[in-house]
């Protein structure tokens, strides 16, 4: 990768320029000391890899930046996530040592760094693709930040893939929609998730992407209009309650409405949701409820609203965080129109997701719903005895899942699963005894099957047994990652169980035999050895 290069005048310009855009990108507010550490990181990595381009031919300085700009501008985080960007290729492809990091910089940051450093090395090796993401996602419960870094690092990646051969393109954009997609969408972060799945589109169907992208640029005009037409007859109401609100038109995504097209199977032209009008208020956290329904109250009375269609995250957050009124009215000329009502702090945590939850922890009434999000995901790490794909496809089931159900304990308190889950699920996520010594549930006070599939507002109680066990059976009643990964902990435990009895027993039989137990294990393994080496598909 590295090579002997020589930096010229315009692009030492354009490296400086590109610093300056991320110290100008930084809302965080720096002490004198984090101003000092960031010039310091920066003027680190631009000697580090001084010597390296990227594929494009440019200097390979101007990904580091860009990431650490990613980190600032469109996640939020701080200086320490900023340094730690700018040096997160250093150890890996550099002469600069993780004590080189950590004298300089202190422990954080190196933990940081050796963070990105093992999930870069990972995409390198030659282990499976899974045990890489395994790598990746175990980041999670350290630090969070690692993987916020990691998904920034992504995100310029795919931003500039157009230098990589088309199978690389391919395969990052692969792994780009199974797994750092989904987990933006888990940590809140939906505008890079929205542009995750843009990119990912403009590679792996560019001719769709193509024709969406221009069909939307022709119609921007009238679609401008439409917008204002919707909206006007809106401000009058929303200035008469003299509350600060901001109302904006969206157009949606171009995966989005691909998606649309396909699912309803019809063509662009047909499509008529083709953006979203957002209101945004703001006002203090104690009115944030009252105010929003009371824009939704405007709206549907100058819009005839579709009852249906009406979407509650505020009274009942998403488990992501998400905080919103969604609605759709009928607009002008009959056509459908989503509105979306929501706080000035809903927004920023609907945009920054994970990142802004710092900013307002314990401002809002709601629990810590990424510490109960972590310790789910802590729990599955901590199984040892799942495979990394088996990993995988826990994580992915049990915590990168979209849709949602809202269920409730016979005390009322509410637990929230992915769609699809079951009475069996529901057990093992109350605790994992539960689910093991689980013999019957009762779905609204009626016995229902463990595989029944819950639905929102059920009330779930678990009838225990201590000698019940899970059987094979139930891994094809369950759809989460803990119930999945617990379940097969039980079996694999259970077969070591019968080992050994069976172990003893053949030790006692053969005691009786006068027979040495050891020296017959001897004998079976060496004519195991001789079978298998002159066996004919040896």
């Amino acid at each position: 990768m590295a090579q002997a290069i020589t930096i010229n005048d315009e692009e030492t310009r354009l490296i400086q320029g590109a610093y300056r855009d991320l110290l100008r990108s930084i809302k965080a507010k720096l002490s004198p000391e984090d101003k000092v550490n960031i010039r310091a990181s920066y003027e680190l990595a631009v000697r580090a890899h001084a010597e390296q381009r990227r594929k494009s031919g440019e200097p390979y300085i101007l990904h580091p930046i860009a990431v650490a700009k990613i980190c600032a501008e469109e996640i939020g985080l701080g200086a320490t996530a900023i340094i730690s960007a700018l040096l997160h290729d250093v150890v890996e492809d550099t002469d600069i040592t993780l004590e080189d990091i950590r004298r300089q910089f202190g422990t954080r940051i190196a933990k940081i760094v050796d963070g990105l450093t093992k999930l870069d090395s990972a995409y390198n090796a030659e282990s499976p693709q899974a045990e890489n993401f395994r790598k990746v996602l175990s980041t999670l419960v350290d630090d969070v930040r690692v993987v916020l870094i990691k998904m920034a690092d992504r995100l310029h990646n795919m931003r500039t893939l157009g230098a990589m051969p088309r199978h690389k393109q391919l395969k990052i954009a692969a792994e780009t929609s199974y797994v750092y997609a989904p987990l933006a969408h888990r940590l809140g972060l939906y505008k890079i998730r929205t542009e995750y799945l843009d990119l990912c589109m403009k590679i792996t169907d560019p001719d769709e992407y193509r024709d969406i992208a221009q069909k939307l640029a022709e119609t921007k005009r009238s679609r401008d209009e439409y917008v204002q037409e919707f909206i006007r007859p809106l401000r009058e109401r929303l200035d008469s309650i003299e509350v600060p609100y901001n109302i904006t038109g969206r157009a949606k995504s171009i995966h989005s409405i691909w998606n649309k097209i396909k699912k309803k199977n019809v063509p662009f032209e047909q499509i008529y949701d083709l953006f979203a009008v957002r209101i945004i208020v703001d006002v203090p956290v104690e009115d944030e409820r009252l105010v929003c329904w009371q824009i939704y109250s405007i709206v549907t009375d100058v819009h005839t609203p579709i009852p249906e269609r009406l979407k509650d995250w505020i009274t009942t957050p998403k488990s992501n965080g998400y905080e919103s009124l969604h609605t759709t009215v009928i607009g002008p000329k009959g056509r459908y129109v989503e509105v979306q009502i929501r706080s000035q702090r809903m927004d920023e945590i609907a945009e920054r997701g994970f990142a802004a939850h710092w900013k307002y922890k314990g401002v809002s009434k709601n629990p810590d719903i990424y510490e109960r999000w972590l310790d789910s995901v802590r729990e599955i790490l901590d199984d040892p005895n799942s495979d990394a794909v088996e990993f995988l496809g826990d994580f992915r089931s049990n915590n990168l899942f979209n849709e949602e159900v809202f269920v409730y304990t016979p005390n009322g308190d509410m637990k929230i699963l992915p769609k699809g889950a079951t009475a069996l699920d529901f057990a093992f996520s109350i605790h994992t005894d539960i689910g093991y010594h689980c013999q019957a549930v009762r779905v609204n006070n009626k016995i229902v099957p463990m595989g029944y599939q819950l639905r929102n507002g059920d009330q779930v109680e678990v009838v225990t047994n201590n000698r019940q066990r899970p059987s094979e059976d139930w891994l094809k009643l369950v759809i989460t990652g803990k119930a999945r990964s617990r379940i097969r902990s039980a079996m694999k435990e259970e077969r070591r169980r019968r080992g050994e009895l069976g172990r003893e027993t053949l030790e006692r039989k053969l005691k009786a035999m006068k027979v040495d137990f050891e020296l017959r294990s001897e004998e079976r393994r060496v004519g195991k050895e001789c079978r298998s080496r002159w066996s004919p598909y040896h």
